[in-house]
């Protein structure tokens, strides 16, 4: 048993302890490229959550890792099969639910450890921490805790150099051989605000990509997905450690 893994936990263990930190990781499910699985979302989510944990643990964070939710927003992807989408409604309701739990029983911070794109919390944080004033409630995008530029060669956000290296480090078998992936191109957008990113519009992901990727992923390694990996859950166990820390109240000097 791993004592900072819920799913591993038991009874006889969680009966009489309390925990400070509830993590919440979460993915999606939906193509990465030709050559990488369409759990790559999970299987971060999970390894980046459980290796975070670890780490926050050692340094005395009492902290849980709950189980990953599998499933994220995918709305601009409603014509890639087997994407599967959840509404951020959906979202907004297990996220209340999940809170309503933590909040009844004492466990009155969460973190979300937020392994997709497509996922944005903080309106839903927002709006659920007025229901729930003794939360606290954050939310964090793992893949953009570090400057990429400083460990890949290529730039991109699904199915790119990064995320094919880290589960070449993770989940090898699982990665087709590279020359079999595709090169990630992008079409941009049309509209210049767009272009320039002060403007938004959810992209249509079939009409952007021609693989379902967006960077180029042919320089990935193992090696380069070992080394991110280690550095970004570093900076994931660092914060864990300063939530754990932090008191309601003296949250600003």
């Amino acid at each position: 048993m791993t004592p900072y893994i819920l799913a591993e936990s038991n009874w006889k263990t969680l009966k009489n302890h309390r925990f400070e930190l509830a993590v919440l990781p979460w993915g999606a499910t939906e193509a990465h490229n030709y050559h990488m699985p369409y759990g790559t979302d999970v299987y971060e989510a999970d390894a980046v959550a459980r290796e975070s944990g670890r780490k926050a643990w050692e340094k005395g964070a009492n902290v849980t890792i709950m189980p990953t939710i599998p499933f994220g927003v995918n709305t601009g992807q409603s014509d890639i099969y087997l994407d599967i989408n959840l509404n951020p409604s959906t979202q907004l309701m297990i996220l209340q639910d999940i809170i309503t739990v933590l909040d009844r029983q004492g466990t009155k911070k969460l973190l979300i450890v937020n392994s997709h794109g497509g996922n944005d919390f903080k309106t839903m944080l927002r709006e659920l921490g007025l229901k729930f004033p003794e939360m606290m409630l954050f939310t964090c995008n793992w893949f953009q805790a570090l400057d990429k530029a400083k460990y890949f060669d290529e730039s991109g956000d699904h199915a790119d150099e990064m995320e094919t290296s880290i589960i070449m480090h993770l989940n090898p078998e699982l990665v087709l051989p590279l020359e079999e992936a595709g090169d990630g191109s992008e079409k941009k957008s049309v509209i210049k605000g767009v272009q320039e990113k002060w403007a938004w519009a959810e992209r249509k992901w079939s009409e952007v990509s021609e693989d379902t990727g967006i960077g180029n992923p042919k320089k990935s390694s193992p090696e380069k997905g070992r080394k991110y990996f280690e550095d970004v859950t570093d900076k994931v166990a660092e914060l864990m450690v300063d939530i754990c820390k932090a008191k309601s109240g003296e949250m600003y000097k």
